[in-house]
């Protein structure tokens, strides 16, 4: 053969991927597939589309076959979230696809969050176009949200318009449901008829759903926002959620370890197979669980987007301008937020100031790395601790996650100078969950050491028969939708002991 002369090659450059157009006409036939946070924010998430005038369906929760077809389908390299989002869609797909054939990719299109950053979430949709075309529905349309902008106007041919009421029913959707999270969550460990509070959660999401649906049409950007800012519309089906949970019976006079849940998004919003059922596990264990609010990471968002404008002080003139909005925006955040927890008696947590998480992180953690949460995880654990907020943190991170592995990193520096802090750092790989579940058990068993010393040293000596004499005489402290005042303790019976023995 001639030394000049070559085989023959096909060369074919790289093309990111980019769906097809999903036009305006398209709507009454087209389902708008999403998932990837709990059950409570995907149900309300469906009453917000059906308002704006779309079809939408949340995908099944995931479960250990989506991780085993997504291994298949995807790159095996990604995290745990990547593998498991995408062999959740997969799977919906291909039991579709078994249905109408390759008909699913005019029937359906699947609507994610996307954005850049440190780490693989950026890279999400590239793992559903690779599976995509292994099953042969390279058509199939995805279209990305950017979590970081408020209004980013129409997908390709006009059939979805992601605008201020779009985007701000979202936002209140979540907020609403993480304040039902947050009262289902402090109430559940202690009720005295098993089941009864998932019944009231059901009830009270159904009470959402139908205040979603109903939501008033408000036209302008900035009228819409002042519109879900000031209404009282969504603290009337709160009120009510809150008057139901006031007739579950519950003992809180049980001492049970409160557990923090921290770590990457998915993983920590999600309950199910993806993280091992941690919540539920905990409970059974004997423990009141904290869960992550959405709430906090779209103040956190806010935060980031004020430091960045906050560095270009002196060299972009408008960065005055864009840090002054960001605060405004943090602000009417906090308020509306507060706004709804006062409609749930103020039982559910409130989210911590992001000024106070960045301060406490700045000796282990630079608030410029914002791959993941950032310094938000350390700031988290510490103000959980020094707050009296929790005895234990539980932080769960994907297997071979960049962002989460800084952080356990960093959090050993946390340790060693607050050695009293109960921390349990679990990896999720979804292959593990006995060693993940026995590793946590240890710390949790401290943790229940801790709650239960710091409830007999709050009782005074005083007999269980006692404090529920004393208890009785206090109505409002036996109502599940009141909460219990603090006196220094971290553990709600220890705090009630404490109320009592007074």
């Amino acid at each position: 053969m001639d030394q000049n002369s070559s085989p023959a090659t096909s060369r074919t450059h790289y093309k990111a991927y980019e769906p097809g157009p999903f036009l305006s006409s398209q709507r009454s036939d087209v389902e708008i597939l999403f998932g990837g946070l709990n059950w409570r924010a995907e149900r309300v998430i469906e009453a917000v589309f059906e308002n704006l005038g779309y079809r939408s369906r949340r995908l099944p929760a995931p479960d250990r076959d989506d991780l085993r077809l997504g291994r298949e389908l995807a790159d095996i390299g990604q995290c745990c979230p990547t593998t498991y989002l995408t062999g959740n869609l997969a799977r919906f797909l291909r039991s579709e696809q078994d249905k109408a054939g390759p008909a699913v990719s005019d029937r359906y299109v699947y609507l994610t969050a996307g954005a850049c950053g440190a780490c693989r979430f950026g890279q999400y949709h590239q793992s559903y176009e690779l599976a995509l075309r292994s099953l042969g529905l390279e058509a199939f349309r995805i279209y990305l949200m950017e979590q970081t902008r408020f209004c980013q106007g129409e997908t390709p041919g006009g059939g979805l318009r992601m605008d201020a009421p779009f985007t701000f029913g979202l936002i209140w959707a979540l907020l609403c449901t993480d304040v039902l999270q947050g009262l289902e969550y402090r109430t559940r460990p202690y009720e005295l008829e098993l089941g009864q509070t998932d019944r009231v959660v059901k009830e009270g999401v159904e009470l959402l759903c139908e205040a979603f649906r109903r939501r008033p049409a408000v036209r302008g950007h900035w009228r819409n926002m002042a519109w879900h800012v000031a209404t009282d519309y969504f603290r009337k089906p709160l009120r009510e959620i809150c008057r139901r949970f006031g007739a579950i019976a519950v003992d809180r006079l049980r001492p049970k370890p409160i557990v923090m849940i921290t770590g990457e998004f998915y993983l920590q919003t999600v309950e199910g197979e993806p993280n091992y059922n941690l919540h539920r596990w905990l409970e059974q264990e004997g423990a009141e669980v904290h869960p992550a609010p959405v709430a906090i990471w779209l103040d956190y968002l806010i935060r980031v987007h004020r430091q960045a404008a906050e560095d270009h002080f002196g060299i972009d003139r408008t960065a005055r301008w864009h840090a002054f909005q960001a605060r405004s925006l943090d602000l009417l955040l906090r308020v509306s937020y507060g706004r709804l927890r006062r409609a749930c008696g103020s039982l559910p947590h409130a989210i911590p100031s992001q000024e106070e998480l960045r301060r406490l992180a700045a000796p282990y953690f630079h608030y410029r790395l914002s791959g993941g949460e950032g310094d938000m995880l350390i700031g988290k654990a510490l103000w959980a601790h020094l707050r009296k907020q929790a005895h234990m943190i539980c932080e769960l991170s994907p297997y071979g996650c960049l962002p989460n592995t800084m952080s356990v990193g960093a959090m050993a520096g946390v340790t060693r100078n607050h050695p009293d802090l109960l921390y349990a750092p679990i990896e999720v790989n979804g292959d593990n969950e006995v060693h993940a579940l026995s590793r946590c058990q240890m710390v949790l068993t401290e943790a229940r050491q801790r709650a239960f010393e710091e409830f007999e040293r709050s009782r005074r000596a005083l007999s269980d028969a006692e404090l529920h004499r004393r208890l009785e005489q206090h109505p409002r402290l036996r109502l599940a939708n009141r909460p219990v005042p603090r006196r220094g303790k971290i553990g709600t019976a220890a705090n009630l002991a404490a109320v009592l023995a007074r």
